[in-house]
C-alpha cells in the first residue's frame, strides 16, 4: 500500500515538472515584418522566465485563424536558422526571402504558443516599371470616361429621335382640306341666279344697286 502511494505521488509530481508553466508568457518581436524579396527577416520569440533547457519549434501558418494542426512546422536547414541570444530570447532567421515565404510565424516553447509575426514579402519594382503602370492606370480611366460619355450620348440622341417621331405623328397638315369652296362655274343656272344683274358697269358712277 506505501509503494502505491509513493508511486501516485511520483507520478504526480512528475507530471508537474512536465507541465507548462501557466505563469510563463511568450511573446514575438516584432508583431509585423514587411520586406522586399531577397532580405534577411530576423524573428525573435521571448519569454518572461529563463528557459536554459526549452526547445523552440517554429511553425508557419497562412492566417492567424488557422488550426494548430494545420501549421506547418520548420525544419533547420541552410535558409531557415535556429539560435539564441540569451536563456530568454529565441530567433529565427530566415535568409533570402521570397514571394512564397510570407505567412504567420509562430513559435513554441514547452507548448506554449508564441502569438505569432505575419511575415509579408513584395516584389521590388524598378521606377520605368512604376511609370508605365501608372501610365496604364491613367489610360484606362481615360478609357472609361470617354466609353462612359459616349452611352450617355447615344441615350440623349435616342431619346431625341423618339420625341421627334411623336411630334412628326401628332403634326397638323400644312393645307387644310376640310372645306374647299364650289367654283360657280360648276353650279347651273338653277341654283344661282345671274351675277351679271348685280355687277356695276364701268363708268356709271352714283348708279344704285338693283336691290337699293
Amino acid at each position: 500500500m506505501c509503494w502505491l502511494l509513493a508511486g501516485c505521488c511520483g507520478l504526480a509530481l512528475i507530471s508537474i515538472s512536465v507541465a507548462p508553466d501557466p505563469a510563463v508568457q511568450i511573446t514575438q518581436r516584432p508583431r509585423f515584418y514587411g520586406v522586399k524579396t531577397r532580405r534577411n527577416v530576423t524573428i525573435g520569440c521571448l519569454s518572461t522566465q529563463d528557459l536554459l533547457s526549452a526547445k523552440v519549434q517554429w511553425y508557419k501558418a497562412d492566417t492567424y485563424d488557422e488550426a494548430v494542426l494545420n501549421r506547418a512546422k520548420i525544419e533547420e536547414d541552410q535558409k531557415f536558422k535556429f539560435f539564441n541570444s540569451n536563456p530568454r530570447m529565441k530567433f529565427l532567421f530566415i535568409s533570402g526571402v521570397r514571394i512564397e515565404d510570407r505567412g504567420v510565424y509562430f513559435c513554441k516553447l514547452n507548448d506554449i504558443w508564441g502569438p505569432g509575426t505575419v511575415l509579408e514579402v513584395i516584389r521590388p519594382i524598378g521606377l520605368p516599371q512604376a511609370l508605365h503602370r501608372t501610365n496604364m492606370k491613367d489610360g484606362l480611366i481615360i478609357l472609361q470616361g470617354l466609353v462612359l460619355a459616349g452611352c450617355i450620348a447615344a441615350i440623349l440622341l435616342r431619346r431625341r429621335q423618339l420625341l421627334e417621331k411623336n411630334d412628326s405623328i401628332y403634326e397638323e397638315p400644312d393645307t387644310d382640306h376640310i372645306y374647299e369652296g364650289l367654283a360657280i362655274e360648276t353650279c347651273g343656272g338653277d341654283l344661282y341666279e345671274e351675277l351679271s344683274v348685280y355687277a356695276q358697269a364701268d363708268g356709271a358712277e352714283g348708279a344704285e344697286a338693283p336691290w337699293e
